[in-house]
């Protein structure tokens, strides 16, 4: 078996650039979520929420 390869060392600024694109991708993903789910609501209309239980 070949030898595994070390780990990857990332400097500070590549950690902190990481950092920054994941919260960038967080955000998008939850903007991306509301829009659906306001799209949903626009889309079954107000009655929805008036359902007999």
């Amino acid at each position: 078996m070949a030898d595994p390869t070390p780990p990857v060392r990332l400097t500070p600024e590549e950690q902190k650039r990481r950092r920054q694109r994941s919260l960038a991708l967080a955000l998008a993903l939850g903007v991306f979520c509301i829009l659906l789910f306001a799209v949903t609501l626009a889309k079954l209309g107000p009655g929805v929420l008036q359902r007999p239980m």
